[in-house]
């Protein structure tokens, strides 16, 4: 008996009867190519490796950028989306004007349809956004539209956003996950529900779902635009690292995301794949509960600040992966300023600024972290270094879920996090992570307060000029700095393994995985 044979026998029955037992949809989506024999399919079906499993697959319930990627610009499309350079171009709408501060009018695409078969129209953009703003379906992430007071319908294919304030980021937010088209048909059958079976416009299909181990979509052959080269993809769960690279080796997957420092080395001696790299919106920092004392005191946080040797973390912990931050954005990101200055590494400073602040011989204090293994080594470096100041750092590290929710009811001293900029805008940023109003679970888990920093994000979110919102966001950030709620870390970057015969691939510097263009040859 051939033992290899009967395995994969059993191995294909398996399969099979986990799909079974997953969702399913879209019978009306050409599945032709993905339906004929394995030859004629070889090749064209990416497998991505992924560390975690999406917590949805309806982008007015998601809150990663992990879960999003399933999704966006694949199934579902917005009006507006980013090109290769992030720059915002047509997708669902051809154009666009502003009529006045309050109102935006959008021209839709003709000829399209959703992969139920309904067309797409004004009628649907105006249901997807009466849904997210519906307080009785409770999307957490309304907030992000909460300027729009109104979606009117002007005809089929015109639509006008009416806001309640003038809002100059609109466009950034309409070009992420919260601002894509469903079907109305699905918002229908769904309601105030989670919806189970997404569909769109997109380059991609649902096809189904089986939680905690793949999603699978399928080429949308009616797709209005340029259709993909490939017929299926395959998001599989992969918890473990290693498994996740060897699979590359086998073939049995195409990419490998995300991968961890440790890890690049082995991917760039294999002659199977090779290392992507690409620079992220999002930093990664290190932050203080400001309302918790000692952390109370400006002058114990930049004694902190002081103490705290960056250049050995970004080369010892992240072994050089992602430049040392200056603040809490990217230089991808509008509004950066590459003159602010981060507090430099000087401990008769910090010691001085801890005796003034009468603690001459240091403290007692926990920083919280996620059980990431690069936090983690963060942390214990952290802990290294403030001995020097006489501080008695307890590294406590929870999962992931836990820790968001501590972090988020203020239960902190000091913590580890990071932030992703899914617009590429500062608004996106400063409103959420600075802003007194997002005090808690919105963003701000230092729950920093600062009146004239306040007026500065709501002057540039209504600022028309782009030059005088970056000066607005620039005098914020000198005042933040100032203020030390956070010591910034460094500039997240990007790190997949993509397979050698992989073309096309990239991630965008919100973090989203792009594969519309991906050939395998």
């Amino acid at each position: 008996m051939n033992v290899k044979k009967v395995l994969g026998k059993f191995f294909l029955v398996l399969l099979m009867a986990m799909m079974i037992a997953g969702c399913s949809t879209n019978k009306n989506v050409s599945t032709k190519g993905n339906e004929t024999s394995k030859a004629s399919t070889e090749g064209k079906t990416l497998v991505i490796a992924r560390l975690s499993d999406a917590e949805n697959l309806d982008h007015q319930f998601m809150s990663t950028i992990n879960a999003a990627s399933v999704t966006h610009e694949k199934i579902y499309e917005g009006l507006v989306g980013r090109d290769k350079n992030s720059e915002i171009q047509p997708l669902l709408a051809e154009k666009w004007k502003q009529l006045n501060d309050t109102t935006w009018e959008f021209y839709l695409r003709k000829g399209v349809k959703f992969h139920d078969g309904s067309p797409f129209n004004a009628q649907a953009v105006k249901a997807t956004f009466d849904r997210l703003l519906d307080p009785k379906v409770a999307s957490p992430r309304a907030v992000v539209f909460k300027m729009v007071k109104e979606v009117k319908v002007v005809d089929d294919y015109t639509v006008q956003f009416i806001l309640t304030e003038p809002f100059s980021p609109l466009l950034s937010i309409l070009a992420n996950h919260e601002g894509d088209i469903i079907s109305p048909k699905a918002i229908e059958k769904y309601g105030k529900k989670i919806i189970q079976e997404p569909d769109g416009t997109g380059p991609f299909a649902f096809k189904s779902w089986t939680p905690g181990q793949e999603i699978v979509l399928v080429k949308n052959e009616n797709y209005w635009g340029t259709k993909p080269k490939l017929d299926k993809v395959v998001f599989k769960v992969v918890p473990e690292e290693t498994t996740r690279v060897s699979m590359l080796e086998t073939g049995e997957a195409q990419i490998a995301e995300p991968l961890s420092v440790e890890m690049i080395d082995t991917v760039e001696g294999s002659q199977a794949s090779e290392v992507y790299r690409s620079e992220g919106y999002g930093t990664e920092y290190i932050g203080f509960n400001v309302k918790k004392k000692p952390f109370t005191d400006v002058r114990v946080r930049k004694a902190i600040a002081h103490a705290i040797e960056m250049d050995s973390i970004i080369k010892g912990v992240y072994n050089n992966v992602g430049k040392k931050a200056n603040s809490l954005m990217g230089p991808k990101v509008l509004g950066y300023s590459a003159d602010l200055k981060r507090y430099d590494y000087n401990l008769n400073e910090a010691k001085k600024l801890l005796a003034e602040a009468g603690y001459p011989n240091g403290f007692e204090t926990t920083l919280l972290t996620m059980d990431d293994k690069q936090r983690i080594n963060l942390a214990e470096v952290v802990q290294s270094q403030l001995k020097g100041i006489g501080i008695k750092v307890k590294v406590q590290v929870m999962e992931y879920g836990t820790f968001v929710q501590q972090v988020n009811k203020g239960n902190s001293e000091m913590f580890i996090l990071s932030w992703r900029n899914a617009t590429g805008d500062a608004d996106y940023n400063q409103y959420n992570l600075m802003h007194s109003a997002s005090q808690g679970p919105a963003g701000n888990t230092f729950f920093y307060s600062n009146k004239q920093v306040d007026n500065l994000i709501d002057a540039a979110r209504k600022e028309k000029n782009e030059q005088k919102r970056i000066e607005l966001y620039k005098e914020a950030q000198e005042l933040e700095m100032k203020d030390a709620p956070y010591i910034p870390v460094r500039v997240i970057e990007n790190v997949a393994a993509v397979a050698k015969n992989v073309s096309g691939f990239s991630i965008s510097p919100s973090g989203y995985l792009e594969i519309n263009d991906v050939t395998i040859k």
